[in-house]
């Protein structure tokens, strides 16, 4: 394998050497023309690398099935309360690909941001601070949690799973000695409460529209550039071109809809919900991370066999704490969000949507056993966890319904990954 940074050359050659899974880097892929990447990628999904194919799979039959059951589910009312709802979810799931990458499991980030949100709401809502300042104490929190689960996992050697368990049990009680015993606060700050309830100007959308090809058009040449630049074979234009044609016909499409009135009052309600662009920056900046980062590289690496890494002269136990760091303090994110949408916040903040975020980054393709998955594969997943909550819900279906059918699709989502390393020659153990 060749990668565009000499100094990493011998790290990859080494994960390789060692059976570990090589990061999904711009060197590498199957090169050629147009036709000969259409063959490499059904050679790829016939050896079990089927990436986030059975979550848009999914997507694609639930989407056919909830319109034929309700006719609510593709109004322009229900898309986006749909996208708003799913942009916690898919935050959250961002923050916990960084930790399932390496192979680890963080139980405790619902609680986190319940913690976060805990600190943040007594300093903006009772000690009357502004809510940016109340807010930044907040992450800070989440980043003090992340610096302890990653010491314990990485300098003790405790098991992830028992100290995020630990800290799942314990936080909320954290919360309920912060805020008092079934004390419910309301968010006061309309900047807050603006995120999940309102929405850009008619002009913000068209604006996003712009942004989103222009910086899709830069990260492509940007990427190709580098490729050039490092003698790696680079993919046809037209390729490029097609790719960067989808995501703007996708993105129109979006913004003609959601601009026009959804309203079901007097009251027009129009426009692109505002926590989209959020979330999408949040997801970009992510995906630089990992994807175009000496860090990412090293994270995929620990990832896919932690020994190799660690002869390849990467700081193992530090990628980790700082993986946890990322992860938490993200998770704040997550609840601001949740905060957002509900308007309140009470001593049961975050005990009940982590295994959700699980749920959605395994679902859309990101392998629990580390070193394979990309951060839209936990976006995806997200949605498709909420388009099964939206769409039961507009079918007033009883919600242990609900429960039954995410529980089930995480299962088979989770064979399916399992089955496809077999397949792939891959190995279930860690090393």
């Amino acid at each position: 394998m060749t990668t565009t940074k000499g100094t990493d050359t011998s790290l990859a050659a080494a994960v390789d050497t060692a059976g570990g899974a090589t990061p999904p880097g711009i060197a590498t892929g199957y090169e050629g023309s147009i036709a000969d990447q259409l063959r490499g990628y059904v050679r790829r999904v016939r050896g079990g690398e089927m990436g986030m194919l059975p979550a848009i799979a999914g997507l694609i039959v639930l989407t056919i099935l909830f319109t034929a059951l309700s006719p609510y589910f593709l109004t322009r009312l229900n898309i986006a309360n749909l996208f708003t709802q799913s942009a916690s979810l898919a935050v959250l799931a961002v923050a916990l690909v960084f930790v399932i990458l390496l192979g680890e499991i963080d139980l405790s980030a619902g609680v986190t941001a319940g913690v976060g949100m805990g600190a943040f709401i007594l300093l903006d809502s009772v000690a009357n601070w502004d809510w940016l300042p109340s807010f930044l104490v907040g992450l800070l929190v989440g980043l003090a949690i992340g610096t302890f689960i990653g010491y314990f996992v990485a300098k003790v050697g405790i098991p992830s799973f028992v100290v995020t368990l630990g800290l799942f049990l314990g936080l909320p009680g954290l919360l309920l000695v912060m805020l008092g015993d079934g004390n419910t606060y309301r968010i006061q700050s309309p900047e807050v409460l603006a995120i999940m309830n309102n929405n850009l100007p008619l002009w913000g959308g068209w604006v996003m529209l712009v942004v989103v090809v222009l910086v899709s058009i830069a990260t492509a040449y940007y990427d190709r550039g580098r490729r050039v630049k490092a003698g790696v074979p680079v993919r046809p234009l037209g390729l490029l071109w097609i790719r960067i044609g989808v995501i703007a016909v996708a993105t129109l499409v979006f913004v003609l809809l959601l601009n026009q009135n959804r309203s079901v009052s007097v009251l027009p309600v129009e426009g692109v919900p505002i926590v989209v662009p959020i979330t999408l920056a949040i997801i970009w900046v992510g995906t630089q991370v990992l994807d175009r980062t000496r860090y990412g590289l090293h994270l995929y690496a620990v990832g896919g066999n932690p020994e190799a890494a660690r002869r390849a002269g990467i700081n193992v136990a530090a990628i980790r704490i700082s993986a946890f760091m990322i992860c938490s303090t993200l998770a704040i994110v997550s609840g601001l969000f949740t905060a957002s949408r509900i308007g309140t916040v009470g001593t049961s903040f975050g005990s009940t949507i982590v295994l959700n975020g699980v749920a959605a980054a395994v679902v859309g393709g990101v392998s629990l056993f580390g070193g394979r998955g990309r951060l839209i594969q936990a976006v995806v997943g997200a949605i498709l966890i909420s388009m099964i909550t939206n769409g039961l819900g507009l079918l007033q279906l009883p919600g242990g319904v609900n429960l039954l059918i995410t529980g089930g699709v995480l299962v088979l989502a989770a064979t399916v990954d399992a089955l496809s390393r077999k397949r792939s020659g891959a190995s279930l153990a860690r090393n």
